[in-house]
Parts: structure tokens; sequence; C-alpha cells
């Protein structure tokens, strides 16, 4: 039986290929939506959407690192893009990591946001936590959980009350299926021994008010895959919201320089 279905992919643009990875309890949607028109000026851009996530059903089993990086990858072979720049957030950083493990042969290049190569314990905390809170079927605590471990500090502080209380709702449809089994992922992946394999040009990007991913997981990325650039956003963890545009703008500048 197979442990991971289809991945709902959306594909748009030409050119160059771009594969995107997104983080747990996120879509390539809430992750990337406003990066994907910009990328898809001058590229060809698949995002899949992991189990459980956006159109794509929830995993039967539970998720493992190497069969949701093969999916993933699938999924722009699948659309024709035989190579590709593979940008990952958060957990998605885990995947792109592992893809270039797996499949040297088509990652032409790694963009990383707020990633992390093993769990540290407060990654292990609060995924821990979404767990416990949604196996109990509690969504409004979820929504709290994830507004307290996304955002940093000063951003919260700045929201009007009405942008602050949506965030704290958790809607009709409440968190997406998939979001156990991505934060069980989270805490079990491990891609340390990857690490010093990685041969294409990487940019990491460590967002410096990150209460969920402590910036040093961004440091330990770049210290140990060779020749890897290092970059910082002051931002909390859901950087594409905090800081779009500086975040934007490293992505952009990397492809190019790279001719990517």
């Amino acid at each position: 039986m197979k442990r991971i279905p289809e991945l709902s992919t959306t594909v748009v643009g030409s050119g160059p290929g771009i594969l995107l990875a997104h983080g747990a309890s996120g879509s390539v949607a809430d992750n990337y939506g406003a990066l994907i028109p910009v990328l898809a000026e001058g590229h060809t851009v698949v995002g899949p959407d992991y189990p459980g996530s956006g159109a794509t059903p929830r995993a039967a089993a539970g998720l493992t690192l190497d069969e949701l990086t093969d999916a993933v990858v699938a999924s722009a072979v699948d659309a024709g893009v035989e190579s590709f720049t593979l940008i990952g957030f958060s957990l998605g950083t885990t995947v792109a990591v592992r893809a270039a493990a797996r499949h040297p042969e088509r990652v032409r290049g790694l963009v990383l946001t707020a990633g992390f190569a093993r769990a540290d314990h407060q990654i292990d905390l609060s995924l821990g936590l979404w767990e416990h809170l949604l196996t109990r079927g509690d969504a409004e605590g979820f929504a709290r959980m994830r507004t307290v471990n996304g955002f940093s500090v000063e951003f919260l502080n700045g929201l009007p009350a009405e942008q602050f209380a949506e965030l704290l709702d958790p809607g009709p449809a409440g968190p997406p299926l998939g979001v156990v089994e991505q934060a069980a992922l989270g805490r079990s992946a491990d891609t340390r021994e990857d690490l010093a394999g990685i041969a294409v040009p990487t940019l990491v990007i460590a967002t410096t008010r990150d209460i969920l991913v402590d910036p040093a997981n961004s440091r330990y990325l770049a210290d140990r895959i060779p020749g890897a650039r290092y970059a910082e956003v002051d931002a909390g963890h859901v950087v594409m919201a905090e800081r779009p545009a500086e975040w934007q703008e490293l992505i952009e500048k990397f492809l190019v320089e790279n001719g990517l």
C-alpha cells in the first residue's frame, strides 16, 4: 500500500525549475503565495502540498523524511521539471537537504529558511505540544500555540486587535488535517549526515527573532554545508508575513548570482 498519496501540486511560469517545500502546518499557498508570482516571471515553479495540507489527502500512515522527499521530487519530475533549485522553509529545509542527498542529479541549488538539521529541545517541545493539542481536538489551543511559535513579540504587539484575533481563530475548517503527522516528522527528521555531501550553491537564511526555530539551527546548517552563504532577516519564524520584501530580495539575488 502506498503510504504517501499523490501530492496536489501547483505549477506556474516557464524557465529554469524551482521546487518549493513548505513548513509543517502550512501549505504552498500559506508559505509561498506572494513569492510564487515573482519567481514565475523567470522560472517554472512547482509547489506540492504535503499530505494533509492544501488539497492533498492525509497520509494513511505517518510520514518518513525519505518518502516525503521522494514524493516532493516526483511532483517536479511529473510536471516535466527534471532539475531545479529547491526552496525550503522550516520543515521544508529537511526535505530540501534530503533531496540534495538522495537526488543530486536533480537539485541545482538550495535556499533554506528558518531551518534545522535536527529538532533541538525547543522545536521538539513546541511540535510535541502541537500534536498533544490536536490529538485532543483542541483546535483553538493549537491556533494559540502556533501564533506564539510563529511570530516575533514585536510583530504581534504591533498588530491591530482585529488581525490579532484572526490569528487566534482556528476557523470552521480547523487546522490542516496533516499537522499531527507533519509535526511528528519535524521531531524525528535528522539530516546532519547529509550536510557535508551537499555540492550545490546554498543560501541559508536565519530568522533572528524566531521563537520556534532558534537561529543557531541555521548557523549550524551554514557551517556544515560546504560553501553555503549565510544571511539573516530580523523576523520571527513566519518571515513571509513579517519581512516579505527582505526575504524575497535575498532569494532573488541568490538565484541571479548563481545562474539559477
